[in-house]
């Protein structure tokens, strides 16, 4: 209550006494989850949600990721923007075509359903994965990518071999994997040009005109890069430059590099020189997550894992699924689903997440794959010199 007042307020120093206290328990806990081991605090709270992470390995990920990533957004924002969606979406058809999404990407309804909610998430195990969504009358597409994403959790939960239930490895084996399954559902495959042809089509039969003329201009809406603060609606291109953000802060906070009091400053000048603006307000700023509030230190990092693990999965997987895009277009994820479900989804917590990457993938985790995906993406759909 304290952070949501302080964020209503705009007023992080209202929120920084009990943010303080928070870090000081969470340094405890590090420092004890350390002990007699070779990690520092802020390592041994990161293996709470990544068993095998290591902060090393993480800021050379990050430090690889950062200059490409500043210079392809730059580029970017530097081209002309496409054209968004227009009109209104009533929101009970655009839940039938969440079900049908959730459908397409093998989520199955005899063991799961889908609810509205104010913030999608989704909850269960095996045989009872439950996912939410959201809805707007004015952006559908926030429906759409929300429960495919949803659905990419529930499905590995559904998908893991039921032998393995009620065991220590009868759950997914770290928070980078599992957002390696949302995430290569949501951008990879749903975000891709053979699918959101197939999305455009479906969605021109249930809504009629929405002011894209053609499959390419709801391609280039769906991926439309734009200038904002907040990490929850950021694209993927800008999205782990917001990742990389937290993960330094955090890491300092804890190991008490950066006091509380400065927090703040230090926010808003790493944001002004990834993003080149300035943070308007602290609700948009160093105010907007509530992850810190609740002690969640180390769990960002893992969202960019995901990003990474799921470039790896996703450059195999178009390897070894044939005429993966006339089945993206048609609206059939089952070969690339499929794919998915035997090379990792089944397996469960049985390896550790790098080990099991590797298998799936046939090569160890790497950030090239998904630079490479990224820098090819976004250079075609804004015109780009091969970057």
């Amino acid at each position: 209550q304290i952070w949501a007042k302080a964020r209503e307020d705009d007023d992080f120093m209202a929120f920084a006494p009990i943010l303080e206290e928070v870090i000081q328990l969470r340094r405890q806990e590090g420092e004890a989850l350390a002990q007699g081991g070779n990690s520092v605090p802020y390592e041994a709270l990161l293996k709470n949600y990544e068993p095998d992470g290591e902060v090393a390995a993480l800021t050379d990920m990050f430090d690889q990721l950062r200059a490409p990533l500043v210079k392809l957004r730059a580029a970017v924002l530097d081209r002309p923007q496409p054209k968004a969606l227009q009109g209104h979406f009533d929101p009970k058809q655009q839940m039938l075509i969440a079900h049908e999404l959730a459908e397409c990407f093998g989520y199955d309804f005899s063991r799961g359903r889908i609810d509205k909610a104010v913030h999608p998430f989704s909850s269960g195990s095996g045989h009872d994965v439950r996912i939410t969504t959201r809805t707007d009358p004015s952006d559908p597409l926030n429906c759409f990518y929300s429960t495919v994403h949803e659905v990419g959790h529930g499905s590995y939960e559904q998908n893991i071999d039921p032998e393995y239930g009620f065991s220590p490895i009868g759950a997914g084996c770290s928070m980078g994997v599992h957002e390696s399954q949302s995430r290569i559902y949501e951008n990879q495959l749903a975000r891709s040009r053979p699918f959101t042809g197939y999305l455009y089509r479906r969605m021109r039969a249930v809504f009629g005109d929405f002011g894209l003329e053609d499959e390419e201009a709801f391609y280039q809406a769906v991926n439309r890069v734009s200038r904002g603060y907040i990490r929850t609606e950021a694209d993927e291109l800008q999205y782990n430059l917001h990742i990389m953000l937290r993960f330094d802060l955090e890491r300092d906070l804890i190991s008490g590099a950066l006091e509380v009091t400065d927090l703040e400053t230090a926010w808003n000048d790493r944001f002004a020189t990834d993003f080149g603006y300035s943070v308007d307000k602290a609700s948009n700023g160093v105010l907007q997550d509530v992850h810190w509030s609740e002690g969640l230190f180390g769990y960002f990092p893992t969202y960019s894992l995901g990003n990474v693990y799921a470039g790896c999965l996703y450059k195999a997987l178009r390897k070894d699924v044939g005429d993966l895009d006339a089945e993206l277009n048609s609206g059939n994820l089952g070969p690339a689903v499929s794919w998915l479900q035997q090379r990792l989804q089944r397996h469960g917590g049985r390896f550790s997440a790098s080990d099991l990457i590797s298998l799936a993938s046939g090569n160890a985790v790497s950030v090239d794959p998904l630079l490479d995906y990224l820098k090819d993406k976004f250079s075609d759909l804004y015109g780009l010199a091969a970057m």
